[in-house]
């Protein structure tokens, strides 16, 4: 895998690439994580996002996680 982001700043002003405009791929909910797999960019909630993480990332070539700003 060549890219892995996940915003962990704390008290740090960031910029976020996901807006709620990006709907999860598996149920419509705003996507919180973005994988990048054979050239194809998928999204996910943080549910379906840690549900198929494992075999995602086996064969993701970027994993870009924002699920941090679901506790703010």
């Amino acid at each position: 895998m060549n890219t892995i982001s996940t915003p962990t700043e704390t008290g740090a002003v960031l910029e976020y690439r996901l807006t709620a405009m990006d709907r999860c791929d598996s149920c419509g909910a705003q996507a919180y994580i973005a994988a990048e797999v054979n050239g194809s960019e998928l999204l996910f909630c943080a549910h379906h996002g840690r549900k198929y993480e494992e075999k995602l990332r086996a064969i993701a070539t970027s994993w870009h996680d924002e699920t941090a700003r679901l506790a703010e």
